[in-house]
């Protein structure tokens, strides 16, 4: 097929590169314009961009692609169908018409779960046993298409927002292909979507990181593997920020429940904190390979840090360098 493939970051490069190698013309590439980067605010490609060079292909970047001049660009294309692979703007109904075949999106979640922005990451933030890739054909809704095929991935237990967009990217591509494949031969199968059971998502903010400690800790840990490797998960301690890129969550009874034991004179172990730990953010325990903190409902065991300004380090190399202390309060300071 003759295809305008429209992506912008990673997460597309891998559909990309494998429609070229299943022997498609990709007519025309669009992606976002170059974005300045860094403290020197040098212009840097996108991931797609740098693909397309790397092939020769045409790559094309409007500011907006709906704009009249835009759309006329992609008509003269004459392309059969659009790929569409988190581009990262909206596309005109003149523009999802355009082609014979439509266009053609890849989707990182099981739709209708998980519509519109960071479907990878809020999986994993909230603790889904399953995901997966849809591709769809586009309409004018945010992912409200009709679906075409979908693959399920089962989330291992240290599934981060990093490595299951990974192996999303992988399965979507192959999935697209496919997808094509069907289209072509004429037994592509067009399924409407439940909307009655879409389930929507958030673009990923920065502040989306800081602990709760009031939180559970199954919960706390589930936000800091979505959000590894961005935006991270943190909190502070002594006032600066303490990025936490690893964490367990402690099996058996929290510290609050011990109240009773501890409030009849029961003698801590060494290294424990009494009463203060019964209050979310306390550090509860300190070992020599991790730091326990008690949380709204269970213990959060912390095995990987970075202090502001420092490396990313285990917990045992970490105490190494920085005292931390049972009772200590860890989040900002009440002002």
């Amino acid at each position: 097929m003759k295809i305008i493939f429209m992506g912008t970051p990673d997460f597309s490069v891998g559909t990309l590169e494998a429609l070229i190698q299943a022997g498609h013309e990709i007519a025309l590439v669009v992606t976002q314009p170059d974005k300045p980067k860094g403290r020197g605010k040098n212009m840097q490609f996108s991931p797609v961009k740098e693909a397309a060079l790397a092939h020769g292909l045409e790559v094309y970047q409007p500011k907006r692609v709906r704009e009249p001049e835009c759309v006329e660009y992609l008509r003269k294309q004459e392309a059969d169908i659009m790929v569409v692979v988190a581009f990262g703007q909206i596309l005109s109904k003149e523009i999802l018409d355009m082609p014979r075949f439509g266009c053609v999106n890849v989707h990182a979640s099981l739709l209708p779960k998980y519509r519109g922005a960071a479907p990878i990451q809020w999986a994993v933030i909230h603790g889904e046993k399953v995901t997966g890739v849809t591709t769809m054909r586009m309409d004018e809704g945010i992912d409200t298409g009709d679906m075409i095929l979908k693959e399920e991935v089962e989330l291992r237990e240290d599934e981060t927002g990093g490595s299951l967009f990974d192996r999303l990217a992988e399965k979507g591509a192959k999935l697209c292909v496919r997808t094509l494949e069907e289209i072509a031969k004429g037994t592509a199968v067009y399924t409407p979507q439940r909307h009655e059971e879409a389930t929507h998502t958030s673009m990923i903010k920065k502040r989306l990181g800081e602990m709760d400690w009031k939180r559970p800790a199954r919960e706390l840990e589930c936000l800091i593997r979505g959000l590894n490797p961005w935006p991270s998960a943190y909190t502070y301690l002594d006032g600066k920020t303490l990025k936490i890129w690893k964490a367990e969550v402690k099996n058996g009874d929290s510290e609050r429940n011990r109240e009773a034991g501890t409030a009849a004179g029961e003698v801590c172990e060494p290294g424990t904190a009494a009463g203060e730990a019964r209050e979310p953010g306390i550090v509860a325990k300190v070992t020599k390979d991790a730091i326990e903190v008690q949380t709204g409902e269970g213990i959060l065991v912390l095995k990987e840090l970075q202090l502001e300004g420092k490396k990313r380090l285990s917990a045992d190399a970490f105490l190494r360098g920085f005292a931390v202390e049972a009772g200590k309060k860890l989040g900002k300071n009440p002002e």
